[in-house]
């Protein structure tokens, strides 16, 4: 029997367009930034450092890290829109160009993090690299 059919109806499936399975895949890498960082507070010292005005490997926390980090939170953030309303050809090179970007982060960032650390890179990165494989293979159609 097939796994689809269930009394012998088959399931109802729709074909999910492409910029839908980009935005999705970015509210998901968001998802997994907010828990990791979210359970890094559960590190030994880590509130302390945020007390004592320390942001983690960046040092001491001024206006200009927060400003930097919150700019690069705010892009994947933005790209669950844009992901969905710009033209076609910018969005497909801005998702390759970001989602590679994003994946490089990730991957300079988790070595040597706590093991919990390391998942959430592991599943960041297989997100992100779905996202530029996404934008890389959008289907074409023949002009008219």
């Amino acid at each position: 029997m097939d796994p689809t059919t269930k009394g012998g109806a088959v399931l109802d499936d729709i074909e999910i367009h492409v910029r839908v399975k980009i935005s999705a895949l970015w509210v998901s890498v968001m998802f997994c930034y907010i828990y990791a960082d979210y359970f890094g507070l559960y590190q030994p010292g880590a509130l302390q450092g945020m007390l004592a005005g320390r942001m983690g490997p960046l040092g001491a926390t001024t206006q200009a890290v927060l400003l930097g980090t919150s700019l690069m939170m705010a892009i994947p953030s933005v790209m669950v829109f844009l992901s969905l309303a710009l033209p076609p050809d910018l969005n497909r090179w801005m998702n390759i160009v970001l989602g590679a970007v994003y994946t490089l982060i990730i991957v300079i960032t988790a070595p040597g993090s706590w093991a919990f650390y390391v998942f959430f890179g592991a599943v960041e990165v297989a997100l992100t690299a779905l996202i530029v494989w996404y934008a890389w293979t959008w289907p074409r159609q023949e002009a008219a």
